[in-house]
């Protein structure tokens, strides 16, 4: 169980995954032994499986985020798990997700351009045998940034 403190704290980590001990302890009021010791907790109880920066996508040459619909034309067991391997070996796609509804699936891409976008899609994607059909939705503006989880 989570008591009102491990929630301070893993909701100031996920606002700045490098607080160190010292600094956990002055917002939660603890010494930074035990800010330090909740943390190494919840790490080993798998409440914290990682910890990343976040990289401004424009200034290594990322331009287009795009959210891609892929509509299967038959599943099976061999095909969905062909689908998954392909999804997980392009880098340029760094969220994918299973749905309800007509799509099966909805990818998150970055690429540099839309001509980047065009390879995937019609390079990548369309050809893979179990694929019907394919939607995107370039993105405009992300008015707000990836959240953290509402804990």
């Amino acid at each position: 169980m989570l008591d009102n403190t491990d929630r301070r704290l893993l909701k100031a980590l996920q606002q700045n995954a490098t607080l160190t001990a010292q600094e956990l302890g002055e917002k939660l009021n603890l010494s930074a032994s035990q800010a330090g010791r909740r943390r190494q907790r919840l790490e080993a109880a798998g409440y914290l499986i990682g910890a990343r920066a976040v990289i401004d996508p424009a200034r290594v040459g990322l331009g287009v985020q795009a959210f891609v619909q892929v509509q299967m034309a038959a599943h099976s067991d061999d095909t969905d798990a062909s689908f998954a391997r392909l999804v997980r070996a392009q880098e340029s796609i760094t969220a994918a997700f299973t749905l309800t509804g007509e799509a099966d699936y909805l990818l998150r891409v970055w690429c540099a351009d839309l001509q980047a976008l065009h390879e995937i899609i019609h390079g990548i994607l369309l050809p893979h045998p179990s694929v019907a059909r394919v939607q995107s939705q370039i993105v405009m503006d992300q008015m707000k940034p990836d959240a953290p989880l509402p804990i």
